[in-house]
């Protein structure tokens, strides 16, 4: 993995694309080298707020040295983000945590389920996977408001899951893929804890490969607030108990390998 660096990047576009939900694009070096599933952290200009908050990274263009985000304002410091325009300066750190494993879907059919703002991180993965795997893509989403399905079309049938009803399958993401009847050979999923905790389950019980993307439970996102640990199956080496930061170990593990 490349090491992180903090530097300052500019604004190139914002825009709301749901009810709390902000899409931006910011020039960057640090485009050349983000994966999906990977993030950075984002420091306020508030210097009251000493811990950068941890986003993870949408899409990105390397050529032009493009990076992008789609956020949910949560507090204070999300909210003073989508007041940002185009040329503001942002200070970011990056490129943070271990991205999806694009290998292990070589040849394969893979599921893509994103859930909420769990979803943006899943169209960089099927621009990465390109043509060495075939996939699906599940979507669950809280109403019609349905941010980035249009893009995602592009890489592969969309299925989506409305807690509402007011698009796709009234329900969950598990309530759309036992709907539409499919299957896959690896699945990658990021989203809330619930979420995952069905998709872990479903795939031990299919004998499913499934790596998840625990970044729903990180808080500042460099490893100094302990806020993040996770129980593991295995001992980690660096603290010799069943724990891991999702900040600095994950945030994507194999499933099975963590106790959520």
């Amino acid at each position: 993995m490349e090491s992180k660096k903090k530097e300052q990047a500019v604004v190139i576009s914002q825009q709301q694309v749901a009810e709390g939900i902000y899409d931006m694009w910011i020039e960057t070096s640090l485009a050349a080298q983000a994966r999906a599933g990977q993030f950075i952290s984002v420091y306020t200009q508030d210097k009251s707020a000493l811990l950068p908050r941890p986003i993870s990274i949408c899409e990105t263009d390397k050529e032009k040295g493009e990076l992008r985000i789609v956020y949910r304002v949560a507090g204070k410091g999300t909210k003073e983000f989508s007041n940002y325009q185009k040329g503001s300066r942002i200070d970011i750190l990056g490129v943070l945590g271990n991205g999806f494993p694009i290998a292990a879907a070589d040849k394969k059919h893979a599921l893509l389920i994103g859930g909420g703002i769990g979803i943006p991180p899943m169209l960089q993965l099927a621009k990465e996977l390109g043509n060495a795997a075939s996939r699906d893509i599940v979507v669950g989403y809280r109403n019609q408001e349905l941010f980035l399905a249009e893009e995602l079309a592009k890489y592969a049938a969309v299925h989506i899951a409305t807690d509402d009803g007011s698009a796709g399958i009234k329900g969950t993401v598990m309530e759309a893929i036992a709907a539409q009847q499919l299957t896959a050979d690896v699945i990658f999923a990021c989203g809330p804890m619930p979420m995952l905790r069905a998709v872990k389950a479903y795939a031990q019980k299919q004998g499913i490969s499934a790596y998840i993307s625990l970044e729903e439970r990180m808080a500042c996102g460099v490893g100094a607030c302990l806020g993040c640990v996770v129980k593991t199956r295995e001992i980690d080496h660096h603290s010799h108990v069943k724990n891991a930061r999702i900040c600095t170990d994950g945030p994507v593990y194999f499933a099975q390998d963590v106790e959520i």
